[in-house]
């Protein structure tokens, strides 16, 4: 298990594809994916900060489950899993999987500028095999699973025996298994992932859910036996390069002088 914590791109052009191609799909992916856009930018070390801690609180090394969710909606939890994924790819021999488990109001596909195909719902209900709906997300190591087809009763389907054999197979072959799931309060989703993986990750939208809604959300998970690691807080103010230009740092050559 992880233990809880006690403190709160691209790499270049494909050979062979023409220019304009390229672009096309880089201004297709979502712009809030910093990762893919901005891999050398402030937002993006903020990911990999996450990350490290996350790493940190895994010494030996194992396979980990991880789910990222929210208390309420527009907190930004998908960005905030896609992001994360793309930081834990770069990382050397780590294979990763991104998991869409919001089948009320999926967005991975979305984000990424991908066609909707089976995927963890048709798992679940026994109509295919992981291993046939599992695709490369265009980024590095990075694969996906999706959605899938759209179900009537998404708890229903998630609370499916086969769940615990799909993480174990996905934990087979991934060393991390990243978890997009619907937000705490309005649906009971969330909570029943965060009782069946390793960790649990909320993030909080400065000024967007109150802070009654965000320990509600915290104390329900842990009710349901999810082992909640922290939470990651975006859009704080002026804790940005554009507004603080401490916290900039650019590259540069040929010149002398101190860090």
């Amino acid at each position: 298990m992880f233990r809880r914590n006690k403190s709160s791109a691209d790499e270049g052009r494909p050979s062979g594809l023409p220019e304009d191609m390229v672009v096309i799909v880089d201004q297709s992916v979502n712009p809030y994916l910093v990762l893919f856009h901005e891999p050398n930018g402030y937002r993006s070390e903020q990911v990999r900060a996450l990350r490290n801690r996350l790493v940190a609180m895994n010494p030996d090394g194992e396979p980990k489950t991880l789910v990222v969710t929210s208390a309420v909606r527009d907190e930004g939890k998908t960005i905030a899993a896609l992001n994360l994924a793309m930081a834990m790819a770069e990382l050397e021999r780590q294979q990763v999987v991104l998991v869409d488990a919001d089948m009320r109001r999926p967005g991975c596909e979305r984000y990424l500028n991908l066609n909707p195909e089976p995927g963890l719902a048709d798992v679940l209900l026994g109509r295919t095999t992981v291993e046939k709906v599992l695709r490369p997300a265009g980024y590095r190591q990075l694969m996906l699973l999706g959605p899938g087809t759209r179900v009537s009763n998404p708890a229903e389907v998630l609370s499916s025996s086969r769940l615990d054999e799909l993480l174990h197979r996905l934990k087979e072959r991934f060393h991390y298994v990243v978890i997009d799931t619907p937000p705490v309060l309005p649906s009971t989703d969330a909570g029943v992932l965060a009782a069946r993986v390793d960790g649990t990750l909320v993030v909080v939208r400065l000024e967007r859910s109150l802070k009654k809604q965000t320990r509600e959300a915290v104390r329900t998970l842990q009710e349901m036996g999810g082992n909640v690691l922290g939470c990651f807080v975006t859009e704080l103010r002026g804790q940005d390069p554009e507004s603080d230009r401490r916290l900039a740092y650019e590259t540069r050559f040929g010149e002398d002088g101190g860090a």
